[in-house]
Order: C-alpha cells, then structure tokens, then sequence
C-alpha cells in the first residue's frame, strides 16, 4: 500500500470515529430526549388533571360553579391524553363518578368513587413513569457502553497510528540520510533495503542503483586516475625547474627531481612529511616555505650549485578549491616554483660593469668639455659674437647635464653591483636639510621658488649615510622646483617621533596620476609629458635610502601637487 493511502486510511479511520461518536451521541441524546418529553406528556399532565379534580371534588360544596368548571375542564384534557393501558377504562369510571356527585353532591358514596378512580389513575401513570424512567436510565447506559467501546477502538487505532506513523516516515528517512553521507564520503558499497510496498521501496531501489552506478564509475576510472597521477608526477619530473607542492596542512605531496637535487635530499627523506620539520635540518627549504610579509622585497636565491653561485627567483602559487555545492573556495595547498635566473644575473652583472665602465672612461672627456665650454665663456681669451656665445652657453648645458647623467650612472653601477658602501653616523637632521637646501639655492632664485623650511625646536640626532641623505633630499628638492610653477614655494617638513625621523618635500606643481605612483622609482621610468631629468634620480634615491634601513613614498594627485616622504 502506498504511503498516501495509509496517510489516508489513518485520517479516514479519525474521521470515522468522530462520525459515529458523534452520531451516536446525537441518536441516544435524541432517545433520551423523546423519553423524557413522553413522561412529561403522557403521564405528568395526566396526573396534573387529576389532582385539580380531586381538589374541585373538595370545593363543590363550597364553590359548585368552579367546581363544575374544574371538572369539565381537566375531564376533557385527561380524556385526550389517555395513553397508559387500563387508563381508558379507568377516565369512564371517572367520568361516571362525576356525573353522580354532580346530581348529587351530598352523594358520600360518589365522591369516595371519584377519588378512588382518579387516584386509580394517577397510579397507573405513576408506575408508567417509574417503566419509562428506568428504560431512559436503560439507553443512557446503552449509549455510554456503545460511545466508550467505539472511542476505544478508534481510540486505539488512532494512539496505534500516532505511535507508529512517525517512525513509519522518519525511520527510512533517517536511514537514507546516512546512506546519503556515506555516499557523499566516496563509501559507494552503502545499500539501503526497505522491505515494504510503498514509495520508500522505490526510493530504496533507486538509491541502489545510484550507488551502483557511482561503485562502477569509481572502480572503472581508478586505473584513468592512477594513470593520471603518474602522468602528472612524470610532467612534474620533467620540468627543468625546481618545483615542490605542500598540501593544505603543509605537508609535502611532491617535489620533481631538480629540487631534491637542489635540497640535497632523497624523496622518501620528504615526501609525505610536515614541510617545518624537514626544514629544521634544511636552511634552503626553510627559506622556501617561509612567508614572506612583502613579496617585492623577497628577492633572488642565491644558492652554490656544483661549486658555482646560481640564482633563484621564487613564486609561490596559492591553491584553492571551490567544492561541490560550496560558494568559498578553500585552500587546498600550494606549489612553490624556483625559476633559475643566474644567465640573466649575469648578463645584468655585465650590463653593470659595462655601465660603469663606460661611466669611468665618459668622465674625464665630459670633464674636458666642461672645462671647453667654461673657456670659451671667458672674455679674458676672446670675445665672442651672440651666435657662438649661445652655441657655447648650449654646450656648457649639455656638458653639465651629461656630467650629471655620467655620475647617476655610476650611482646606479655602484648600487646594482652591491658595492655601494653605506657610512651610518649619528647625523643632525637640520644639518642634512641645511646643505640640501644649500645646493638647491641657485635653481630656486632662477624660479623664483621659495623653500620652506619646517622643522621641530627640538630633536635628536638619526643614524644615517649623511652624503647620500643629502643627495637623496637634494635631488627631491630639485624636482620639486622643477615642476614647481614661478614665484610658488615648496616646503621641507621634517618630523621626529620616537623611533623615526621624517623627511617630506611637498610641491605645488602639476602632480602625479595615481597609476604612475607604483612605477616612480623604476629605472629610466619618467611620468608622460615631463622631459626633463634621466629617469635615475628617483630609483638612486630609492636604493640608497632602502640601503640605511628607511622607507621612500609618494602621495599625489594631478592638479594638486605632490609629497615624497623619506623615513629614517
């Protein structure tokens, strides 16, 4: 039978009860009712009239016009409601009773007949009564047995309904959502069986062949997976490239041959094993796995491979795994990649020393067309006409910005070469802003560009590479005059808290768009429609300041001017 039509026997079986409970209560309530409306009828209006007769046969004498009244009257109702057997009979004997005492009422003898007849009467529908009482008190009991046997029949199958229907639901659907789970946890061999006709059965059936079909699919594509495993394992492997992935909880699933060859281990001695521990006995891989809090300031690798240095550029991939039926994804490992850079290391080396190279020998002819040019300005050897004095104030220009980008490039040299010596001394920051501002005093007057100066009453000295602050701080002032409008100020705020000292320029001028910010302090980078300067000056002031510890930024807005801040 089907689950509906059980739901629907049992509903059905409660309505029925309620049915019959209450027809029956309805009939016997009904009988009860037709009793007690008999008895009033039938037997206490009969005794009503009799005794008014009675009474009028007292008062004849007294009243005899009432009397015969009374009689006439209750006579004529008690002849209606004859209703008793032997009561017929018994009202005739009455009414002759009447007759004689009202032709004589004096007569003893008939009113002794009356009394005996009506009383005669009166006992009659007294035990009628009595008979009629008793088969009420019969149906009342009958309706009470016939209501209580069926409440407890329908009583009991309605407490059998409730106490088995909800375990007759709940039990199966209990069962198939553990069969569910199992299911979801890659158990395919979980089975449900429901030994019943109803939709249950067939949801057995088909959660069976579900679960079969899943078996079936595990089983026949696990020689595909395992083949794919290997597969990947032999990509892995071939990949010139070191390479090592760590699942979710840090664990080393994998690590192709270039890295254990790099890590000087075997893979049994990693493979499967908690990534710190093994990096207790392994400085190379403890610097792999550990996090870097700035990526941009990891750098290279440089790890002694055969004897020979060799550098390593590291990205760590971050995997994650959105699951089925999920919204986040979650984390399910990472994959550590090493990219061998050391060609490209050494090419940028003999790009350095080519630079610095040809730096050096630029020097001493940049030098001698310095001193050309100084000459030819002077009237003490010649005077000149306005052609050659432009041609030669042209030259000296060009001379001392070629000198100027002759020494740059050997700032650069110097610092990408990591011979860059750095001479920390406890400095006076006003000293520092002092020579800067010195330097910058000639650009400032031919703009018209006042510096001012911001500084505290009281500070304390700062431990920094003096020379190189100062050229850091002038070549930021230099800029900021230099695109700083005519007859505008910048101002040099420094500030002291109790771990650092603040340096910050601020100019007036056309300002920075936000997505060149990032790219400011690379190499020959310079902002579109600015000409002016090499592209150096910036990057140079960036190294050296990275170089004493501190931190370089830029905050601008197009319009608005911009700040470069420099902490110490």
């Amino acid at each position: 039978m089907k689950i509906k039509s059980k739901i629907g026997l049992g509903v059905f079986s409660l309505f029925a009860l309620i049915l019959a409970v209450g027809g029956l209560g309805i009939y016997y309530l009904n009988e009860l009712s037709n009793d007690a409306r008999n008895i009033i009828r039938n037997n206490y209006e009969t005794l009503h009239y009799t005794a008014r007769i009675i009474s009028a046969a007292d008062s004849l004498t007294i009243d005899s016009a009432a009397a015969v009244r009374t009689f006439q009257k209750n006579l004529a109702l008690q002849e209606a409601n004859i209703t008793e057997p032997g009561e017929r009979e018994l009202t005739i004997a009455l009414r002759a009773s009447i007759e004689k005492l009202l032709a004589n009422p004096t007569d003893s003898l008939a009113q002794k007949m009356l009394l005996k007849h009506a009383i005669a009467i009166q006992d009659v529908n007294m035990a009628a009564i009595v008979r009629k009482n008793e088969l009420a008190q019969q149906t009342a009991r009958d309706a009470t047995t016939y209501v209580i046997v069926i409440a407890s029949v329908f009583g009991l199958m309605a407490f059998t309904f409730i106490l088995n229907f909800p375990g007759y639901v709940a039990n199966p659907i209990v069962q198939l959502t553990q069969g569910i789970k199992a299911i979801a946890n890659k158990n395919y061999e979980e089975r449900l069986h429901f030994d019943r006709k109803d939709e249950f059965e067939e949801l057995a059936q088909a959660f069976n062949q579900m679960a079969e079909k899943l078996d079936e699919y595990e089983h026949s594509n696990l020689a595909n997976v395992l083949f794919e495993k290997k597969r990947i394992e032999t990509i892995i492997n071939r990949i010139s490239d070191p390479v090592i992935g760590l699942d979710e909880n840090r664990k080393i699933v994998f690590a192709n041959d270039p890295s254990l060859q790099l890590l000087n281990l075997s893979a049994e001695q990693i493979i499967g094993r908690y990534a710190p521990d093994v990096a207790v006995e392994n400085d190379l891989l403890r610097s792999l796995i550990r996090t870097e809090e700035n990526p941009e300031k990891s750098g290279l690798l440089k790890i002694v491979v055969s004897g020979k240095e060799n550098y390593f550029s590291k990205e760590t991939i971050s995997i994650r795994h959105t699951p089925t039926g999920e919204k986040e994804a979650l984390a399910i490992g990472q994959v550590i990649l090493l990219k061998n850079v050391t060609p490209y290391k050494e090419l940028d080396l003999a790009k350095t020393n080519f630079i610095a190279t040809i730096s050096h020998e630029l020097k001493t002819p940049v030098a001698s067309l310095q001193m050309c040019a100084k000459l030819l300005n002077d009237e003490r050897i010649g005077e000149l006409n306005a052609e050659q004095k432009n041609i030669a104030q042209a030259l000296q220009t060009e001379s001392v910005r070629l000198s100027k980008l002759v020494n740059e490039l050997l700032d650069l040299a110097q610092v990408e070469s990591g011979k860059m010596k750095i001479k920390l001394e406890q400095v006076n920051p006003l000293v520092i802003v002092a020579q800067a501002v010195e330097s910058v005093k000639f650009l400032a007057a031919q703009k018209n560009v006042k510096v001012d100066i911001q500084q505290p009453d009281s500070w304390t000295t700062l431990r920094a590479d003096r020379e190189k602050m100062t050229w850091v701080l002038t070549n930021l002032l230099t800029n900021a005059i230099r695109y700083s409008p005519e007859n505008e100020r910048v101002i040099l705020r420094v500030e002291q808290t109790s771990t650092q000292t603040l340096f910050s320029i601020q100019d007036l001028g056309i300002g920075i768009a936000p997505e060149h910010h990032t790219k400011l302090f690379d190499k020959f980078f310079q902002v579109p429609g600015t000409a002016q300067g090499t592209g150096l000056g910036l990057a140079i002031s960036k190294e050296f300041i990275e170089a004493q510890g501190g931190e370089i930024s830029v905050s601008s807005e197009p319009g608005k001017g911009s700040t470069f801040t420099v902490k110490i």
